[in-house]
């Protein structure tokens, strides 16, 4: 029996309770998040500090100030500051490539782009020794023209550059496939020139992520060990890179020495990458309120 609804009666409203979420709530999300955030990342962080306490100040400084370490810091921050700067202009014309291009092997070369994070970097170090080295596919010409790149800061610039070729072409390749195409029309349409359509259009559009590309391929390389040693040639004051250094101390035991230096490289680091990441917020805002 169907029962009727009396008249000026309203139906019963209803519930506006919001569906369960997959996810659970934030309490416990948060705290699984900042748990396994200071298992990963705080905890062995601050082991690293820790360690540094068993040095006196002049010991520490003494330690991270040596000429010998002081020319580490130059080439490993030099080099992957100078290989992260050619990928962010490289990387970005590679991007620019896949995405507006249409052409024969386009997917072959796009997988190409993610080698470097499958290749193990013992395995790149020893591919790109063979090609640079004077005798090597590439080497035997450069040294025609008396350039040599293996076992020379050069070849760790190339090394660097190698492995951080991918953190920028992933960054910018997903904010060219979204950026509107209309607006660069709207500006041909107008009369702008393809460079002035460039700068004022599509540059101020892909500026965060290029900047995010720059941290990420700098980050990486600051870091590196196993491309780099063996085209560096490691010698001492000329081809030396910081990781190197930190191995060996580790190797003789002066674990205090070690974690000394890394805590430099992290403090220089996380400074560096903390200013990008301001300077890639007040563009984002910047180009919001345009």
């Amino acid at each position: 029996m169907t029962s009727l609804a009396m008249p000026g009666s309203t139906a019963a409203p209803k519930s506006s309770k919001a569906p369960g979420r997959v996810i659970p709530g934030f309490g416990i999300s948060l705290g699984f998040t900042l748990f396994y955030l200071a298992l990963i990342v705080l905890i062995p962080l601050s082991a690293v500090f820790l360690n540094t306490f068993s040095m006196t100040w002049a010991e520490f400084w003494a330690t991270v100030t040596s000429e010998r370490v002081m020319a580490s810091y130059r080439l490993s921050f030099g080099a992957s500051l100078i290989a992260a700067a050619l990928n962010v202009v490289f990387g970005g014309i590679v991007a620019w490539v896949l995405v507006r291009y249409k052409f024969p092997g386009k997917r072959f070369i796009d997988a190409l782009v993610d080698l470097p994070f499958a290749l193990p970097t013992a395995v790149a170090g020893i591919t790109l020794t063979a090609l640079y080295a004077q005798n090597g596919w590439i080497g035997q010409y450069l040294a025609a023209w008396g350039i040599k790149v293996a076992f020379t800061p050069l070849g760790v610039v190339v090394a660097l550059t190698f492995i951080g070729l991918p953190f920028v072409v992933r960054t910018v390749q997903p904010v060219l496939e979204e950026a509107e195409r209309e607006l660069e029309e709207a500006a041909a349409s107008l009369g702008a020139p393809p460079l002035q359509t460039f700068t004022r259009v599509v540059l101020p559009t892909i500026t965060p992520a290029l900047l995010t590309g720059f941290a990420l391929a700098f980050a990486r390389a600051t870091g590196e060990y196993g491309s780099v040693i063996f085209i560096a040639g490691n010698l001492p004051m000329v081809s030396e890179i910081t990781p190197l250094l930190i191995i060996s101390k580790l190797e003789q035991y002066d674990y205090a020495g070690a974690t000394a230096i890394a805590v430099v490289m992290l403090v220089f680091s996380f400074i560096l990458l903390l200013t990008i990441n301001l300077l890639q917020a007040w563009t984002r805002k910047r180009a919001g309120k345009s």
